[in-house]
């Protein structure tokens, strides 16, 4: 199961001409699917990505352990000006948790909430914004996410990525926690970064 697990191999599909994004979760070992993040904005923001930068229009990334089940857990972002606050959220409403973005970020990153408003946890990137930690309030690392070389024809010619979210398994007490972080790790790409 998708959730059973503390690292993984997220590969964007690459796409020519594409209005969202879609990226394969693999199991880092041995490249099987074990789930897939798919951006699934309303029609309307969708066309216009065209003209405006979707940072700013509204999205919804679900993630699946099986393609044509119903989503193991969504990541929501309304309309954004300067700083935005992204829900995370089961198949039936249920909330794990949210993220805040920073004000101003030099490598990029957030901050993570639970359900009781506790900070669970900082993304903090490096920068050149391309590798991550999950950092506890007292500091301690929680796990990490590193963009993964896809070969010089890859990098220059798409803007396709390829990173591995590693959780610390000592850090990681639940499913709930699971959720926010691997949500945390791709949000840093499908809801942060990705400008395209």
């Amino acid at each position: 199961m998708l959730l059973d697990r503390i690292t993984f191999f997220v590969k964007e599909r690459v796409g020519f001409v594409k209005l969202t994004d879609t990226y394969d979760i693999l199991d880092p070992a041995t490249q099987q699917p074990i789930g897939l993040a798919r951006e699934e904005p309303p029609g309307w923001a969708k066309w216009l990505r065209l003209l405006i930068s979707k940072q700013l229009l509204p999205t919804r990334v679900n993630v699946y352990e099986v393609e044509g089940q119903p989503p193991v857990f969504s990541i929501q972002r309304p309309f954004t000006f300067l700083r935005a606050t992204v829900k995370v959220t089961a198949p039936d409403g249920q909330s794990f948790g949210y993220f805040k973005s920073k004000l101003f970020s030099l490598g990029g990153g957030f901050y993570v909430f639970d359900t009781q408003d506790q900070q669970v946890a900082e993304v903090k990137g490096d920068w050149k914004g391309w590798n991550f930690k999950f950092l506890s309030k007292d500091g301690r690392e929680l796990g990490t996410v590193t963009k993964k070389w896809a070969g010089i024809g890859k990098e220059l010619f798409t803007s396709a990525d390829n990173y591995i979210i590693a959780l610390n398994e000592a850090a990681v007490g639940s499913a709930a926690a699971v959720v926010l972080l691997l949500a945390a790790g791709l949000a840093i790409d499908l809801v942060f970064k990705e400008s395209k």
